[in-house]
């Protein structure tokens, strides 16, 4: 079943120097229980995207969408109490960081017992029953302790897991992890990571994973969204994506990645900066720096072409004229 449905989403900041257009015709989904994954680097708009759906951006912010519905709720319309309503009990969002997302003058117990006073109605104690159950559920040391505690007592990966707790203290359909594991050492990511699979299998709850790392993604997802500039360039099945892809980006992105077996090899960086996003380019966004761009590349911006019922790519390497060349920069 479709939870969210997500086309031709645009936003954009209207901020004294121009218009910053973040997001330029999204179009994406979730289902049920489904995990899905939306890569790419810092201003591709990944964050952006899910901070429209939520509607927490700032008032110049022009959110403009063809569809944007969650359940059978279309957002589009929805109230300033709808969202409210929304945020928290259907849906969990966790923060990238939790020492900027935590409120430094509120207790561990007092922030996590707010949404469920608020949309469950529940009673002081009552809260705090819930709330110790959710600190024993993200596996938090000596629960009892931490509700006393402020945010800046606890370590990182504490503090992550409190956003966790907040993000499924009202059990929602859908959990938006915005790059959940930055800032953390590797250890630490693993738990994170592994909490929100095990979470994710408890609730039967929807997870989008906002990430720059691949490596997070083919640990937990199934789809995958390149975003870069803006834009989706790619999308696909984790194994579509990875052993397959099709754009020059994606091949950059996996090309970063170190391999663990096999010849050693240096990695290999994207050369170049981000698009401007307040005059983008007229083509594709990542023309200016793919070796393989062609005239029209810089040009006029590429359709989604459909691969499969489930891989799609924005890339004019794929039109029958275009030179031959696959992942690697071989022939082919």
């Amino acid at each position: 079943m479709r939870l969210l449905d997500i086309q031709n989403l645009h936003t954009t900041f209207d901020i004294h120097v121009g218009h910053v257009q973040a997001v330029r015709g999204v179009t994406l989904h979730v289902d049920e229980g489904e995990t899905v994954g939306i890569v790419g680097e810092s201003g591709s708009g990944k964050s952006v995207t899910m901070l429209s759906v939520m509607h927490l951006l700032p008032d110049y912010a022009r959110i403009e969408a063809d569809k944007l519905t969650f359940g059978d709720l279309d957002l589009t319309r929805a109230s300033v109490n709808t969202f409210r309503k929304l945020e928290g009990d259907e849906i969990g969002m966790v923060f990238q960081d939790p020492m900027t997302s935590l409120n430094p003058l509120f207790t561990v117990g007092q922030q996590l017992m707010e949404p469920l006073r608020i949309h469950k109605k529940m009673s002081k104690t009552q809260a705090k029953e819930r709330v110790l159950e959710i600190l024993r559920t993200i596996q938090m040391p000596d629960p009892e302790s931490r509700l006393k505690q402020y945010p800046h007592e606890l370590s990182g990966g504490m503090r992550q897991r409190v956003m966790i707790g907040m993000a499924i203290a009202c059990n929602p359909r859908l959990i938006i992890a915005d790059e959940p594991t930055t800032a953390l050492d590797v250890t630490i990511q693993a738990q994170i990571l592994e909490l929100l699979m095990d979470l994710k299998k408890r609730l039967n709850t929807s997870i989008i994973m906002i990430t720059h790392d691949l490596g997070v993604i083919a640990g937990m997802c199934s789809r995958v969204m390149v975003m870069y500039g803006g834009r989706i360039v790619e999308e696909g099945t984790l194994r579509e994506v990875f052993y397959d892809p099709k754009h020059p980006y994606t091949w950059g992105l996996l090309r970063s990645i170190p391999q663990r077996q096999g010849e050693r090899q240096r990695l290999v960086p994207i050369p170049g900066s981000p698009p401007d996003l307040i005059a983008p380019p007229p083509g594709c966004p990542f023309a200016p720096r793919c070796p393989y761009a062609m005239r029209i590349c810089n040009s006029a911006l590429p359709e989604h072409r459909s691969l499969s019922d489930t891989h799609k790519v924005s890339c004019y390497l794929l039109d029958e004229g275009a030179p031959k060349v696959e992942w690697g920069g071989r022939a082919r």
